[in-house]
């Protein structure tokens, strides 16, 4: 069946690539039942995005996303940047709020700086997370249900998308393993991937925390495009590309300065 919708086909094009780490002219003709100069069109622009280098007949993967490291190793990558970055977040989260915090090592340092508020509501993925909160007197802790994935210490699985079903929240804080301007936000895994996508959906603001060594990276599972997002709060080292780009996309940018 063609797909003529060049956005579409594009972000399927380059899921190919993730995929499979190079694709053809002649199998994505037959897959999408375009002509081989559209397919090369968008090839062509797939590389103009720096995610694709065109070879004889076809392209390669530019941009693959690095080894996933487990939860002990990523809470001690760029610590100071995501410690700001947490406490950022922070200062976003009033008394009366309902929100989300995803799992991950950077939105751990937001639960980090939660601990002293009052009459808030936080519904996590994040076993971590849970503890760090576990003995906070302002805070209540919601835990989604689910399967343990012990390399992250979330909880994940139909179980814990089911548990969303019953809520709406006024922010998610979202953590993430990549951010393209083209593709999206990513992660690693698919099952993380699903419960994010839900979480997006039970939120009215989506604000995602990330320190600048992810943008650029397209890991293999989308999350959500980068048009349901509302901010993003991140370290001064973001490219000017990336802040131009997401701020034409109506995204607030929020730089986490150091404290003097």
């Amino acid at each position: 069946m063609a797909i003529r919708n060049t956005r579409a086909r594009r972000q399927q094009i380059l899921q190919c690539l993730i995929e499979l780490g190079s694709v053809q002219v002649a199998e994505l003709v037959e897959r999408f039942g375009v002509s081989a100069v559209t397919i090369r069109a968008d090839l062509s622009h797939i590389e103009s995005q720096g995610l694709a280098t065109r070879t004889h007949g076809g392209a390669a993967l530019v941009r693959t996303p690095p080894q996933e490291q487990d939860i002990h190793e990523k809470d001690a990558l760029n610590l100071p940047l995501k410690e700001r970055i947490g406490a950022r977040a922070a200062q976003l989260v009033q008394a009366g709020d309902n929100i989300i915090i995803d799992s991950g090592s950077t939105t751990m340092t937001l639960a980090r700086h939660l601990r002293g508020h009052r009459d808030v509501t936080v519904m996590t993925n994040g076993l971590n997370i849970a503890w760090e909160l576990a003995n906070a007197p302002g805070v209540d802790v919601l835990l989604s249900g689910g399967v343990l994935r012990k390399q992250s210490l979330s909880l994940q699985g139909s179980q814990a998308e089911a548990s969303l079903n019953a809520y709406s929240f006024d922010t998610l804080f979202l953590g993430v393993d990549g951010l393209d301007l083209q593709f999206g936000l990513t992660t690693h895994d698919e099952a993380e991937a699903r419960l994010n996508h839900r979480m997006v959906e039970h939120a009215r603001r989506i604000v995602v925390l990330t320190d600048a060594s992810k943008f650029g990276r397209v890991s293999l599972h989308r999350i959500a495009r980068l048009d349901q997002i509302h901010a993003i709060i991140t370290d001064a080292g973001i490219d000017d590309r990336y802040r131009e780009g997401l701020l034409q996309l109506g995204i607030e940018v929020i730089i986490a300065e150091a404290t003097p």
